[in-house]
């Protein structure tokens, strides 16, 4: 049997299906789409063969799928990559802050994306990069990419479905005396500023769980969990409940650049190997300005 690859898929089904169709998509978990791109280019087989679509499986055959090579998007730049994890699909890296994730119309260069692209070229990786999760340019931590369709398509599913357990760390003004909660508020565009978010009844639901690590004398440090996925919602939720992040330009009113951005890093994420389900957990160890902050404000 041939050795899987970031481009080689070799699955054994594990049940009796009435097309590949089907097995593609109940049993393996993928996308209509991807099978049609799939057949399209003759890049699935059953046992060797290329297939048909009304093809049936039976438990034990073999679905073989070769993903084709594809022209990058990003100019590759040899930026500094911290990974924290790589698999044949997936590709963990700690973000630093400062650094947009993806080129925008005015800033093309010097991304994450741009070094992402770099590091697929070194390393022969002949694929799209493909973010699965942003963070904001001044938000550190963990970034997820994707090294194939088949990496994207399963961690998209893995999110929608709740699987994905993402958290964050955040240096917050005043002191919080519940040790744990759930700030459930809805958020929407705030009609005063197209950049922000707020508050209002008319919003998108919105859940964040928070857990109080340590209490200084005027500041709490928080661990925050996303039961949502909305732009800007822990920095909205924080500053909404009167406990703004500090540094954070954009939402602390009071912001008193003890820290030159939001103090928030993505410090935590797990989620299923997308070839064996078997729970994968990462850790981003705290950047070096959180760090001095909590040192600086431990001294207060």
């Amino acid at each position: 049997m041939q050795i899987e690859n970031q481009s080689t898929i070799i699955y054994i089904a594990k049940s009796n299906h009435e097309s590949v169709f089907d097995a593609f998509i109940d049993e393996m978990g993928l996308s209509a789409r991807f099978f049609k791109s799939l057949v399209k280019d003759k890049s699935i087989q059953l046992n060797g063969q290329n297939i048909k679509r009304k093809s049936k499986v039976y438990i034990g055959d073999i679905i073989k799928i070769s993903m084709k090579d594809e022209t990058p998007v990003y100019s590759p730049q040899n930026i500094p990559l911290n990974i924290l994890y790589e698999d044949m699909d997936l590709l963990l890296i700690n973000k630093p802050p400062f650094m947009l994730v993806h080129p925008t119309k005015n800033h093309t260069e010097g991304t994450l994306s741009n070094g992402i692209a770099y590091y697929f070229k070194d390393k022969k990786i002949h694929k799209k990069v493909r973010l699965i999760n942003r963070l904001d340019m001044n938000t550190s931590g963990i970034v997820i990419v994707a090294k194939n369709p088949f990496g994207h398509i399963k961690l998209a599913n893995q999110m929608e479905k709740n699987y994905v357990v993402k958290k964050y760390i955040a240096v917050v003004d005043g002191v919080i005396n519940e040790d744990d909660g759930v700030i459930d508020l809805p958020i929407g565009k705030d009609e005063t500023d197209s950049v922000k978010n707020k508050v209002i009844p008319s919003g998108k639901n919105c859940m964040t769980k928070y857990g109080v690590i340590k209490r200084y004398k005027s500041h709490t440090l928080l661990e925050l969990e996303l039961l949502t996925g909305r732009t800007h919602q822990i920095r909205v939720h924080l500053s909404h409940i009167g406990h703004p992040i500090v540094g954070d330009s954009l939402y602390n009113k009071n912001n008193t650049n003890i820290i030159s951005r939001q103090a928030l890093h993505a410090n935590y994420i797990s989620f299923l190997d997308p070839r064996n389900s078997q729970r994968i957990n990462i850790k981003a160890e705290y950047p070096k300005d959180i760090e001095k902050l909590l040192k600086n404000i431990n001294e207060e």
